[in-house]
C-alpha cells in the first residue's frame, strides 16, 4: 500500500518532527508521519511501494517466492482487474438487439464511413431493416450533414467490419476501448500513487461503474473520447517520470553518495524530444477528431505537463524554473501536442476530403466550387482547406445553438450526484415474454440506464473535497493531476449550461472520479509507519465502501443490461424521482 499522506515534491525544507506546526502534530494521532528526507534523487524518482514484510510473514512466503510475486503483481493485478471488466462488458454484448439512443446515428455513420469515406442520409425505417437482414442493405449515396468529427465513427466501423452491422459489431469495438480503459486506468493509479494495491483498486472501481459499463456497450462518442484521454494522461505521466529520472541522473553525488540540488544543472539542463508527449499529442489529435470537447482537454493536459516541470526542476535546484520551462521545455511541449493534434485531426477527414467534389461526396465537400466560389483565400487556399472551414464553422454555429428540449437532457451541476441518468432503451414486455417471468403480474420494465453506481458517484463527492484539500493545502501533485482531469472534462460544461447536454458527457472524467476515489482509499486505509490498530481500522472502513459499491453495481445491473424486471421491483430501484 502506499502513503498518501506526503507529496514527493514537498518534502524538501520540512520541519524536523519536534518543530511541526501544532496541526501536524494533531495530525499525528490519525498516522501521519514525515518520512527521513531522502535524497534529490528520491524525490524525483520515488519508489513503489510494497506490502509490509509482516503480511509476507504471516502468510509463510518466502523472501523468494514474495519477490516473484512483488515483481509479478505490477501487471498481473491490472490484468486481472481488466480481466473481470472485459468479462462484465462482452457478456451478452449484442443484447439488447436493438438500436438503443443515439446508435440510430453513430451506427449507421460509421457503416457509412468505412465503406464510401462519409456519412450518408439513411431511410426512416432502416433501423428495422438493419435487424432484419442482419445488415445485408445498401448504402445510400446521398451525402447527410453531421456534426462530429469522424475518428469515433472509424473505430466504431472497425468493429462493425469484423462482426458485421450489427449490434455486436457496432457495440465490438466500444467494450474493447472501455476494457482496456481499465487496464490503462490501472498501470496509471500504480504510477501516480507509487501503489500496485491503489492502482487496482482505481480500476476495480471503474470496471464496477454503471456508467462506465453501459457506455462500453453502447456504440457512442463518448467512450472512445475517454479511452484516447486516458490515453494520453498516461503518456504524460510517463513522460514526467522519464524527464525526473533524467534530471536526477543529471545531478552531482556528493563525498556520501547522495544526490544533491544543483541550480546550474536544473535550469540549463535539456530534458531531449520526449517521445511520449508526442504519442501524447497524436492521442489527443484523436480525442478532439471523436468530440470538440477534447480541445478543452488537451489546452488543460498543456498546462498540466509545462507545470510539471516547473515542479521537477524546482526539486532538483532551478533558481529560475519557470524561466528554464519556458526557455528549454515549452516550444517542445507546444508542438509535440498542438501541430501533432490538428495534423492528426485533419488527417482524419481524409476520406471525405477525397471524395467525389461534383456533388456526389461528402456533405459540403463541393461548397469552395459552388457557393464559396471566388474570394480573397480562393487564391491561396485550396478548395478541400476552404470547404472542409466552411463545413466546421457550420457545425460550430449548430453546436452551440442546440438548445432542443429533450427529456433527458440535464445540467452539470447534477452530474456528481447522478442526478439525471439517461434511459437508452426501454420495453414494457409482458408475463411470459423477453425474460418478464410469468407469475410477474403487472408488465415488467426492461430498461437500459446510463446511470453511474450511486454509491461511486456519491463517494466521489467527497473524495473531490479531499483532493482539492491535498492540492490547495498539501502542494500534492498527484491531487493536482486528478482534479485537472475532471475540470478538464466537467467545467467547459457549465459554459453551455442552456445547451441540449446529457449526463453520459461525464464518461470522459470518470476515470479521474475513480482514481480520487483511490485516493481517499488510501489515505483511509493509513501511511506506512501507522500502528496496527490504525491500519485494521482503515483498512477495514476502505473495504466496506469498496464492498457497498459492489452491492450497489450487483444491485442495479438489471438496468444496467436491460433485464426484465416485475415493475415493482423496478420501481424500488428508482431511487430518486428525477431518474423516472
Amino acid at each position: 500500500m502506499t502513503s498518501t499522506a506526503s507529496s514527493t515534491d514537498t518534502l524538501q525544507g520540512q520541519a524536523p518532527q519536534d518543530q511541526r506546526p501544532s496541526w501536524q502534530q494533531r495530525l499525528r494521532r490519525f498516522g501521519y508521519s514525515a518520512g527521513p528526507r531522502g535524497d534529490v534523487r528520491d524525490r524525483l524518482v520515488p519508489a513503489y511501494a510494497e506490502p509490509s514484510p509482516r503480511l509476507w510473514s504471516a502468510l509463510g512466503l518466502t523472501p523468494t517466492l514474495t519477490d516473484r510475486i512483488t515483481r509479478w503483481s505490477a501487471w498481473g493485478g491490472p490484468l486481472l482487474v481488466t480481466l473481470l471488466a472485459g468479462a462484465l462488458r462482452f457478456y451478452h454484448l449484442g443484447s439488447p438487439k436493438a438500436v438503443i439512443f443515439d446508435e440510430t446515428y453513430y451506427a449507421k455513420d460509421a457503416w457509412a464511413l468505412v465503406h464510401h469515406g462519409f456519412e450518408v442520409n439513411w431511410d426512416k425505417n432502416a433501423n428495422d431493416l438493419i435487424l432484419q437482414h442482419n445488415g445485408h442493405i445498401a448504402i445510400p449515396s446521398d451525402a447527410a450533414y453531421v456534426v462530429h468529427p469522424p475518428v469515433g465513427k472509424y473505430v466504431i466501423g472497425l468493429g462493425e467490419l469484423i462482426f458485421g452491422f450489427n449490434p455486436f459489431g457496432w457495440r465490438f469495438m466500444t467494450a474493447l476501448l472501455g476494457t482496456l480503459a481499465v487496464l490503462m486506468l490501472c498501470r496509471i493509479g500504480r504510477r501516480l500513487f507509487r501503489s500496485t494495491f491503489l492502482g487496482c483498486v482505481a480500476g476495480v472501481l471503474m470496471s464496477l461503474d454503471g456508467l462506465a459499463f453501459v457506455m462500453a456497450r453502447t456504440s457512442l462518442l463518448d467512450g472512445v473520447l475517454m479511452f484516447f484521454v486516458v490515453g494520453a494522461f498516461g503518456c504524460l505521466l510517463i513522460d514526467r517520470d522519464r524527464a525526473r529520472a533524467k534530471l536526477a541522473a543529471a545531478l552531482p553525488v556528493d563525498a556520501d553518495g547522495r544526490v544533491r540540488p544543483d541550480a546550474h544543472t536544473a535550469d540549463t539542463l535539456f530534458l531531449g524530444w520526449r517521445p511520449w508527449r508526442w504519442l501524447a499529442g497524436l492521442l489527443l489529435g484523436l480525442a478532439i477528431g471523436t468530440k470538440w470537447n477534447g480541445l478543452y482537454i488537451m489546452a488543460a493536459f498543456l498546462v498540466m505537463t509545462l507545470l510539471w516541470d516547473v515542479g521537477s526542476r524546482k526539486v532538483a535546484g532551478a533558481r529560475n524554473a519557470y524561466v528554464a520551462v519556458l526557455k528549454y521545455d515549452l516550444g517542445l511541449a507546444f508542438f509535440a501536442t498542438v501541430p501533432v493534434a490538428v495534423t492528426v485531426y485533419l488527417t482524419s477527414w481524409i476520406g471525405w476530403i477525397v471524395s467525389p467534389t461534383n456533388g456526389k461526396g461528402g456533405y459540403f465537400r463541393n461548397w469552395a466550387a459552388t457557393d464559396g466560389k471566388g474570394g480573397f483565400w480562393s487564391h491561396f487556399l485550396p478548395d478541400w482547406v476552404r470547404s472542409l472551414w466552411h463545413y466546421e464553422h457550420e457545425v460550430y454555429e449548430f453546436n452551440v445553438g442546440l438548445h432542443s428540449p429533450h427529456t433527458y437532457m440535464s445540467n452539470p451541476w447534477s452530474w456528481l450526484v447522478d442526478g439525471r441518468p439517461v434511459s437508452y432503451f426501454y420495453e414494457s414486455p409482458s408475463p411470459g415474454s423477453d425474460g418478464c417471468p410469468v407469475n410477474a403480474g403487472e408488465k415488467c420494465a426492461r430498461e437500459v440506464l446510463a446511470i453511474g453506481t450511486p454509491m461511486l458517484w456519491w463517494a466521489a463527492c467527497f473524495a473531490l473535497l479531499y483532493v482539492l484539500w491535498r492540492w490547495a493545502f498539501r502542494r500534492d501533485w498527484r491531487a493536482g493531476a486528478i482534479a485537472c482531469g475532471v475540470a478538464a472534462g466537467y467545467l467547459p460544461w457549465f459554459l453551455y449550461q442552456d445547451r441540449t447536454i446529457f449526463f453520459f458527457y461525464s464518461i470522459v472524467f470518470l476515470p479521474f472520479l475513480c482514481l480520487a476515489v483511490a485516493m481517499l482509499i488510501g489515505a483511509i486505509i493509513g501511511p506506512p509507519g501507522s500502528s496496527d490498530t490504525r491500519r485494521v481500522t482503515g483498512a477495514v472502513g476502505a473495504g466496506v465502501l469498496v464492498l457497498l459499491i459492489t452491492w450497489n453495481f450487483i444491485y442495479f445491473w438489471p438496468l444496467y443490461t436491460g433485464t426484465a424486471l416485475p415493475i415493482d421491483q423496478w420501481r424500488s430501484r428508482m431511487w430518486l424521482d428525477t431518474w423516472v
